[in-house]
């Protein structure tokens, strides 16, 4: 398993937006949670990125999964708005950038 999966998403954006945003092309996805994935990790180098993001199911940590999440959708909204209200994206992805930045 992933660290993250398109279903999981679900908890960020519906399910019909993400349909609309990529028109059923799953690689948009996978693509935004990639760049969401490789962009968390850029923030966190004093940690062991491959051990975090190798963890699935319940051994991921929540927080950083939802931050994961918000960025993850961030990358795919940038595609269009179908219906997505982009400020609180953009509160939510700066959010979890800042955090990272903390962290």
């Amino acid at each position: 398993m992933a660290y993250l999966t398109k279903e999981e998403l679900g908890t960020h954006l519906y399910s019909e937006n993400i349909e609309v945003i990529t028109r059923g092309d799953n690689t948009m996805v996978s693509a935004a949670i990639d760049a969401a994935i490789s962009e968390a990790k850029g923030y966190l180098g004093a940690f062991d990125k491959e051990a975090i993001f190798a963890a699935t199911d319940n051994q991921r940590n929540a927080l950083l999964l939802t931050f994961v999440k918000d960025i993850a959708a961030w990358h795919l909204i940038n595609l269009c708005n179908a219906g997505i209200d982009f400020k609180i994206r953009q509160d939510r992805y700066e959010r979890a950038v800042n955090w990272l930045k903390e962290v």
